[in-house]
């Protein structure tokens, strides 16, 4: 069966010890064609998943992976999360694993809060846009109107209105000189 030409194929795997809904285990090398509990060749070491303690004797564990054991992926594990002197340098998940209610729950809640932003911005953005036309359309306007000034024969009427606009303009700046220099006097 796995068997070629007289070799054995060998495993590195776990076996059950330990009570009921308490499983313990130990690593061993054992031949892939016994049963779980079968006659190990070596014992390497022995694991408890519930409290997270191995002890393993990872220099024999490599030179049987060199032999040509083929360890399970738990095994595997094992030996590239074993410390030096044999024990688990275990890594808590971060993530933690939800429940299909929970991650539909998720999902939904991320569709509501991106449905809301694109609502934001389209609200943001039609009063912009509605601003922008507001602000351009005197602008626009005011263009049309010099435009009509500049193409009617020059007349003393706009510079006099000039010089009325820049009046008020002057007397402004003298009155902000003022309130600045009362305040220094104080």
């Amino acid at each position: 069966m796995h068997q070629k030409e007289g070799k054995i194929m060998l495993k590195i795997r776990l076996k059950r010890l330990g009570a009921k809904k308490a499983p313990a285990y130990r690593i061993i090398v054992i031949n892939s064609t016994t049963k779980r509990e079968g006659r190990p060749i070596q014992e390497l070491g022995h694991y408890n998943p519930k409290t997270k303690l191995m002890k393993l004797d990872k220099k024999s564990a490599l030179e049987w992976v060199k032999k040509g054991a083929q360890p399970t992926e738990t095994v595997k594990y094992l030996i590239d999360n074993c410390n030096t002197d044999g024990s688990l340098n275990y890594k808590p998940k971060k993530e933690k694993k939800l429940s299909k209610k929970a991650i539909a729950k998720l999902e939904a809640e991320k569709e509501a809060k991106s449905k809301a932003k694109e609502e934001a911005k389209t609200a943001k953005e039609a009063p912009v846009e509605e601003v922008i036309e507001e602000k351009t359309a005197p602008v626009k306007e005011a263009k049309a109107e010099t435009a009509e000034v500049e193409a009617e024969p020059a007349t003393e009427a706009p510079v006099e209105e000039a010089k009325a606009e820049e009046a008020p303009a002057k007397e402004a700046k003298a009155k902000a000189a003022e309130t600045v220099a009362e305040e220094k006097a104080e």
